[in-house]
């Protein structure tokens, strides 16, 4: 194999190895936007949580 054909098979290499890291980087965002959406599920949930608990011990509170 000449030095021309190394070199080739180099920078196909590169090529390939950054369109993995690309592809990988856009996958690596859309996971993270997707945490940040459950995360803020999460926080929706628990206030309604808090609001529901409360708004049950007032009314035990009351009650008697």
């Amino acid at each position: 194999m000449g030095v021309t054909e190394r070199v080739w098979a180099a920078l196909t290499s590169m090529i390939k190895l950054e369109d993995r890291v690309t592809r990988q980087s856009e996958a690596l965002k859309a996971q993270q936007a997707r945490i940040e959406s459950l995360t803020e599920r999460v926080i929706r949930l628990e206030a309604q949580l808090e609001l529901l608990t409360t708004a049950a011990a007032i009314r035990r509170l009351a009650g008697k």
